[in-house]
């Protein structure tokens, strides 16, 4: 399968993703939060505030410009890696994703950043299909 999207694209995605979610700290429900220290916080806060929001917009501007058929792909492929969609079902997945995409494009990112472990469902989707992104972006 020869993917829409170039496979260095979703391969940067993986590696925003994952900085992204490496970076995510949150605490809302967890009881050990009583147990970290003020000083803890204030670290915790400005890793939150600071580092988070230019990844977070980056992957989501990477998201912005791709086109609406390859917007639909990453989601299909993230369908495929969650088990959503078996990667002999592909047709559908596709079919289901470019419908959501064209209902909104916004709504679409909105689910593919708030996708749990959207770099390793990705990356499964992808090799799902033979495709990996060992050797992308590498210095040789």
């Amino acid at each position: 399968m020869d993917p829409l999207t170039p496979l260095e694209t979703l391969c940067r995605i993986i590696l925003r993703a994952r900085e992204y979610e490496a970076q995510t700290v949150d605490f809302a429900d967890d009881e050990e939060a009583d147990d970290v220290d003020d000083e803890q916080e204030g670290m915790l806060s400005v890793l939150e505030d600071d580092i988070n929001d230019s990844v977070e917009e980056e992957l989501k501007a990477v998201f912005e410009d791709l086109g609406e058929d390859q917007l639909a792909e990453v989601i299909a492929f993230c369908w495929v890696g969650q088990g959503t969609y078996e990667a002999g079902d592909w047709d559908e997945a596709m079919e289901e994703a470019q419908s959501l995409v064209s209902e909104s494009a916004d709504v679409a990112i909105n689910e593919l950043m708030d996708q749990p472990m959207l770099a390793s469902v990705l990356e499964s989707g992808l090799a799902a299909f033979d495709l990996s992104c060992d050797g992308i972006g590498e210095v040789t």
